[in-house]
């Protein structure tokens, strides 16, 4: 069952995402349902989509660097941590015969409970279901004196926000943290179009599939009646503000009810809803990005078959 703050704030964004005169928008942390979550798990797998085998290649690569730097002990907290399948190298490089804490924080209970599962054998799991502003501060409340802590932000996550909320999170995230944690923070690069919009519109369908169940979301947790068929995935590269956008497009005029909220929301044929951004980086902001949000960058590796980065900071 949905937690109520989790149903409230789905609610809130719903809203005033749809009930809008501009571009309708949806978060994408709405996706990660328990489906929303085992579909993105799939894409992680397709051939057309290398980020997380460039991620997980940098961590089988440099995990005992980062290890190594990071220093024990040590207390782990991961931000949207999935089933905690690429988690599992860092732990396995910070286990030096003593159990870690580690705080996997997702919004999908049906995540939570596979990264406890995968990653058991390694660590005390503590899962904190919750946004990740609120899942940071109820992790540090477990922290020991001792300790350092070590924040994962890994699979470009960070991409998925606006710029000035990317900021703004990562500074809300340092200050919940003490001067000498780490967050170890992965970035994926710029790169053609021809070959980043296959990794976000696949020949299987996978990602149209798991753009479409934020609307089967909707329609299950706030009663609303969106025909679910009757919207087309769509995929773009927007050049001018270097990221990727999905969108789901109406492929009639239609009058979709939410009786969750009470609410009517028209749709143009033709009309999307903005459902995400993926924002690609450029290696050299990495040091700026860092420094205003009250880090500095201990190391940093970049993956060449697919650009991508994997970057040590260390809060200041």
């Amino acid at each position: 069952m949905t937690p109520a703050s989790v149903l409230s704030e789905l609610a809130s964004d719903v809203c005033s995402g749809l009930a809008c005169a501009g571009q309708k928008t949806l978060p994408s942390k709405w996706f990660y349902d328990d489906v929303g979550s085992a579909l993105f798990e799939a894409i992680t797998l397709l051939p057309e989509y290398g980020l997380t085998r460039a991620d997980l290649r940098l961590l089988e690569s440099h995990s005992p660097e980062i290890a190594e730097r990071v220093g024990t002990p040590v207390r782990v907290v991961e931000l949207g941590s999935g089933a905690g399948k690429k988690t599992r190298v860092i732990l396995e490089a910070l286990n030096r015969g003593e159990r870690l804490d580690f705080h996997p924080i997702d919004v999908s209970r049906a995540a939570l409970d596979a990264c406890a599962k995968e990653l058991d054998p390694l660590a005390n799991v503590r899962p904190v279901e919750a946004a990740y502003r609120e899942g940071i501060a109820a992790a540090m409340l477990h922290r020991t004196p001792s300790e350092r802590v070590l924040v994962l932000f890994l699979g470009s996550n960070i991409g998925n926000f606006e710029p000035e909320c990317a900021l703004a999170l990562l500074r809300g995230l340092r200050q919940n943290l003490q001067a000498g944690d780490a967050l170890l923070i992965g970035t994926d690069l710029l790169k053609p179009a021809e070959q980043l919009i296959p990794a976000y519109d696949d020949a299987a369908g996978v990602t149209a599939a798991f753009n479409r169940n934020i609307l089967v979301r909707i329609n299950r947790e706030l009663d609303a009646r969106f025909p679910v068929r009757e919207f087309a995935h769509e995929a773009r590269f927007n050049r001018d503000r270097g990221r990727m956008e999905m969108h789901l497009r109406a492929q009639r005029e239609m009058n979709v009810a939410i009786a969750g909220l009470g609410i009517q929301i028209p749709f143009r044929s033709g009309e999307t809803i903005w459902t995400e951004s993926s924002y690609k980086f450029d290696l050299a902001d990495l040091p700026r990005t860092a420094e205003k949000s009250g880090f500095r960058v201990e190391s940093c590796w970049a993956d060449s078959e697919w650009p991508f980065a994997e970057s040590l900071w260390i809060a200041s």
